[in-house]
């Protein structure tokens, strides 16, 4: 074992938030002020049971602590509306769960590291930005652009449906609007279902990293979060180290628009000839991103620990 694990809770907007504490039992990226930490969140709908472990015992073999949490209305966390994603209380949430993790046992403050995957890759770059307190960043198939991920997602889809689910998700945000329950749709389903991720081998590939808490159901309106997502111009303000990793192949968040962020980040790239799914515990790229990840921890912090305890802003890598 390279880790204890503790459930953690904190305060976002007045509602709780359950988050789990992976306290690393190495010692060889502390600092004088203590050891990094990693906070992390899924994408949309997703849970913090489902695939954050084997990243964060990575994390913690590095050498680094890691806050793992799930947003308002998902998973463990409390929080109405259930199941409906808001890009904004997820930022707010994202900034809440940073200041938790500053707070806990043989952390540093100051050393702190986002991490990110499909919707909460755009989260932790936006987040980044507006924060000094950030040291680096991990995006793995970062969802970059709203526009360009909805594109994808009606290039792949009968229009018949598309135009029925966007009406559906009208009426959803309509009634949330007026204080009451969206509706829900699927948000894995196999091809020809309705569902959010409906492409061949989604809901497989859901279900194969979906913990106890997971619940296969998303807000309908889900789409119209999904275009206010746009990254560029906070990729252009981050000033510390950036990972962002690439699925050449992905069919769910395009690679072009996230290598244009990686760029306008001024990252470091990995590539991985695979799709979205296949960096997650179980397929086949998942212990290649995992081990690049900690490969880029231990490249921001392990040769600074002795000389440069703090956090290594504009450092090149």
């Amino acid at each position: 074992m390279t880790a204890t694990y503790d459930e953690v809770s904190f305060t976002s907007m007045d509602t709780r938030c359950t988050g789990g504490h992976f306290r690393s039992e190495s010692d060889r990226l502390a600092g004088p002020h203590g050891r990094p930490v990693v906070v992390m969140a899924h994408g949309f709908g997703g849970t913090m049971d489902s695939g954050l472990a084997p990243f964060a015992e990575r994390f913690c073999s590095a050498g680094a602590d890691v806050l793992t949490f799930d947003y308002r209305g998902f998973g463990a966390s409390e929080g109405l509306p259930r199941q409906s994603v808001s890009v904004h209380r997820q930022l707010q949430d994202f900034h809440a769960a940073v200041v938790a993790a500053q707070r806990l046992p043989g952390v540093d403050p100051v050393r702190v590291v986002l991490w990110g995957s499909s919707f909460s890759g755009s989260h932790v770059i936006r987040v980044a930005a507006g924060r000094a307190d950030v040291a680096a960043v991990v995006a793995m198939t970062p969802l970059t652009s709203g526009l360009a991920a909805s594109r994808a997602a009606v290039a792949h889809r009968d229009v018949g449906a598309a135009l029925r689910w966007t009406l559906v998700g009208l009426k959803s945000r309509i009634a949330l609007a007026r204080g009451r329950a969206p509706s829900l749709m699927p948000l894995a389903a196999r091809p020809g279902q309705p569902g959010a991720l409906a492409l061949e081998g989604a809901y497989e590939s859901y279900l194969s990293i979906a913990g106890p808490t997971w619940r296969n159901e998303i807000d309908a309106g889900i789409g119209m979060e999904l275009v206010k997502v746009r990254t560029g111009r906070s990729a252009k303000q981050i000033r510390v180290p950036v990972l962002v990793q690439i699925a050449d192949f992905d069919r769910f968040v395009p690679a072009g628009s996230v290598a244009r962020t990686a760029v306008q980040a001024g990252a470091q790239v990995h590539h991985y000839p695979c799709d979205h799914f296949d960096v997650w515990p179980g397929h086949q790229w998942h212990d290649r991103a995992a081990t690049d990840q900690a490969a880029f921890l231990d490249r921001v912090f392990g040769l600074r620990t002795a000389s440069n305890p703090g956090p290594p802003r504009s450092t090149p890598l």
